[in-house]
């Protein structure tokens, strides 16, 4: 972001010098006939997934630059010792449960009190929590995409042993990108929401068009720019994140 708004400086130094008004004439402030204004690529959707166990990676299903669909399992960890846990959870619990009716069936006899009932219950139910919880810790098994996409970094290798909270795989989706840029503070005159523009890439010489989609609340009190999203809504071949294009503006001669 900051190579973006040191591109932005230099690039609006050339393109909107205008003459000194002259002395004692008021300076009118108008948008310039025409103005580029570098952009930045970047995908809507976009993720690095971590690790939310410690664990052996068993599998890896996708590779660098691989494409896959939302739900789609990307990695796998071993899991052996968690579903034992999960099977002696489940015994516990079925245990638990047993003693349980045997009391209400002793109660109902009269051979059993009602704390001896509640006692059972409360164990059964806490033998019954167990099981839930090594079933959320068997999910941590399996990380699935939160979205459709293509992989863009894989920063594990099967076999290998991972801490919690270590990153694994970096996800992009290619299919939906947007723009972002610096402008000058002084374009809230005219600029908004859905202003149309187009974007060019010098190293493909391809064209796209886009409109204005976000516009930040406030304005950077250092460089006087106003950091501004659009959103690309067509073009001829494949623009990749990351790129960096031209932003042309055309401001309404009206304004």
């Amino acid at each position: 972001m900051r190579i973006l708004a040191a591109m932005f400086a230099a690039t609006l130094s050339a393109a909107l010098a205008q003459p000194a008004p002259p002395s004692g004439a008021p300076a009118a402030a108008k948008p310039p006939a025409k103005a580029e204004i570098p952009a930045l690529i970047t995908a809507v959707e976009e993720s690095t997934l971590s690790s939310q166990m410690a664990g052996k990676i068993r599998h890896i299903t996708v590779g660098l630059g691989d494409q896959f669909k939302k739900g789609a399992h990307l990695i796998e960890f071993d899991c052996s010792e968690q579903r034992a846990q999960l099977d002696s959870a489940a015994a516990e619990f079925r245990a638990a449960r047993e003693t349980h009716l045997s009391r209400m069936r002793l109660q109902a006899l009269g051979a059993a009190g009602e704390l001896d009932v509640k006692v059972a219950a409360a164990a059964a139910e806490k033998a019954r929590s167990q099981v839930s919880f090594r079933e959320s810790q068997l999910a941590y098994c399996r990380v699935d995409a939160p979205f459709a996409g293509n992989v863009a970094r894989v920063r594990v290798k099967a076999s290998e042993s991972v801490a919690a909270g270590q990153p694994l795989i970096d996800l992009v989706n290619t299919s939906a990108l947007k723009a972002q840029m610096f402008v000058p503070a002084a374009w809230v005159a005219w600029l908004k929401i859905g202003t149309p523009l187009s974007i060019s890439i010098k190293e493909t010489g391809q064209v796209y068009e886009a409109r204005i989609s976000k516009m930040n609340s406030r304005v950077d009190g250092v460089s006087q720019q106003l950091e501004v999203e659009a959103q690309i809504e067509k073009g001829e071949g494949r623009l990749l994140p990351g790129t960096v294009g031209m932003a042309v503006f055309e401001p309404p001669a009206s304004q």
